[in-house]
């Protein structure tokens, strides 16, 4: 099969398209054609070597963390899903990768909404997971109001859209040209950097009850202060949350609230209640420009690739 790869740590020259064996669906997997992929953060922070001290990489290393397509093969102790199935999902956690391929295999999915198309499903397991856990770590519920710093990414989205089908206010920094963009999700905007507090005040008299930091701007010492505890501060970006009191979110091993929530938002989806914006759609052939894309920072929305 093709497949993105990457053969020593570096900057996006790294990536090149090569033919690799395929893989195969395990005890409690399924194995999928890939339609589309998405790009996340943590695909560049591994690719870059920022985490090796974290992370270990194996090379070659295919990258992408979640996928959409066909299932096509079907591991042992799987029920509820056949070949054919039109799936998103994610890859198994300890590979840290394989998504950006022809068929890669998923180790948590759910079915495709009727409502999404393949690009959209493509981009949408990852940051559902991430949204979902933070959304239960911060013990978000109805009435509260949620602030998102760095609102008009795909994370923020997102998290935005699960936060208000719970019955969340959601309040979202953003630059001002994706204003608009944040109204029309439900989310009230507001523009970022020194200063936020000031800004905040008339949008939530009674005052913000919980963060998140989906920006890593060094925003927490800010975002702390605004809710009055650290407690009530989550960052899935910002690599000195531990400094602040805060806690830092990732995706773990085996079962988690993120995980289970794929089939919750894609029943949210088929209502109409959750859409996946797309900032930019590349072919397999330009995964290093989706990369590069990604690490700016300033996507609105979600990035992803196609596959062939």
């Amino acid at each position: 099969m093709l497949a993105v790869q990457y053969h020593r740590y570096g900057g996006s020259e790294v990536l090149g398209v090569e033919e690799i064996e395929e893989p195969h669906a395990g005890p409690g997997q399924v194995r999928i054609a890939v339609r589309a992929t998405g790009v996340t953060p943590a695909d560049w922070y591994l690719r870059s070597g920022r985490l090796r001290s974290v992370v270990t990489v194996e090379f070659p290393h295919v990258p992408g963390m979640d996928a959409a397509g066909i299932v096509d093969e079907v591991g042992a102790g799987v029920t509820g899903t056949a070949v054919g199935d039109a799936v998103f999902g994610l890859v198994p956690f300890l590979d840290q990768g394989g998504a950006a391929a022809q068929y890669a295999v998923l180790e948590a999915w759910a079915a495709k909404p009727r409502s999404w198309s393949f690009e959209e499903a493509g981009g949408a397991a990852g940051n559902i997971d991430s949204a979902t856990r933070v959304l239960e770590a911060l013990g978000a519920a109805e009435g509260m109001t949620l602030l998102i710093d760095g609102a008009a990414g795909g994370v923020g989205t997102i998290t935005a859209q699960l936060a208000r089908a719970r019955g969340l206010t959601v309040i979202g920094t953003a630059s001002e040209r994706n204003h608009g963009f944040l109204d029309r999700l439900g989310v009230v905007p507001v523009t970022y950097g020194p200063g936020l507090a000031q800004r905040l005040a008339p949008l939530a008299p009674p005052g913000v009850d919980v963060a998140l930091d989906a920006a890593g701007k060094g925003s927490l010492a800010e975002l702390v202060a605004i809710v009055g505890d650290p407690h009530r501060v989550v960052t899935i970006a910002d690599f000195d949350a531990d400094r602040h009191g805060v806690r830092f979110s990732r995706s773990e091993a085996g079962e988690s609230p993120g995980r289970a929530g794929l089939p919750l938002a894609a029943d949210l989806a088929d209502r109409g209640l959750l859409t996946v914006p797309l900032h930019a759609v590349f072919p397999l052939q330009e995964a290093a420009a989706a990369h590069d894309v990604s690490a700016t920072g300033h996507a609105r929305g979600k990035i992803v690739i196609t596959v062939p």
